[in-house]
């Protein structure tokens, strides 16, 4: 944030190239983080009517399969992990009925975020951008939920590269 002429605060936008967010992860961090808490609710909304669209489709085949229930979540979770020729991740999502609205919010955000990033660049992204998308308040109420379709995806590329290393 930065003061405008008239000494309103004025968004501007950081560089997060740098901090090793993916560029598409980057937009709506930007996006996010140009919000007012109301709004980030509204756009998180938003984003877990979306979460359907990131399941498997027929005739899908993957890398990784990883589908259980944890005990941080309400519901059963599957990450599902494809790794293309050129070494890029596609994830896909299945969502239990029970599963919170900010899970599915955050399914989204990180399918269309990490999609086409490499093994390592997942593994190596930092979450701090998390508060940043969904605000404060919402960290603090639902820590766990926030930060946990991220770690699957995390373990799933660390589960890939681990096999992969063993076979090699």
């Amino acid at each position: 944030m930065d003061l405008g002429q008239s000494g309103e605060i004025v968004y501007v936008p950081l560089s997060r190239g740098d901090m090793g967010y993916p560029p598409q992860l980057t937009k709506i961090i930007d996006l996010f983080a140009a919000l007012p808490e109301e709004e980030k609710r509204e756009n998180l909304i938003a984003y877990s009517e979306q979460a359907k669209k990131h399941e498997p489709r027929p005739g899908e085949t993957f890398s990784l399969e990883d589908i259980r229930k944890d005990e941080e979540c309400t519901d059963t979770v599957g990450v599902y992990l494809t790794v293309d020729e050129s070494g890029h991740v596609h994830f896909r999502i299945t969502l239990g009925e029970k599963v919170q609205t900010l899970t599915k919010a955050m399914t989204s955000i990180l399918c269309r975020g990490l999609d086409g990033c490499t093994i390592e660049e997942v593994l190596e992204m930092p979450s701090d951008f998390v508060p940043q998308i969904v605000g404060g308040q919402l960290v603090r109420i639902r820590s766990q939920t926030v930060y946990y379709v991220l770690t699957r995806m995390k373990s799933a590329c660390r589960v890939y590269r681990d096999r992969l290393r063993a076979a090699a």
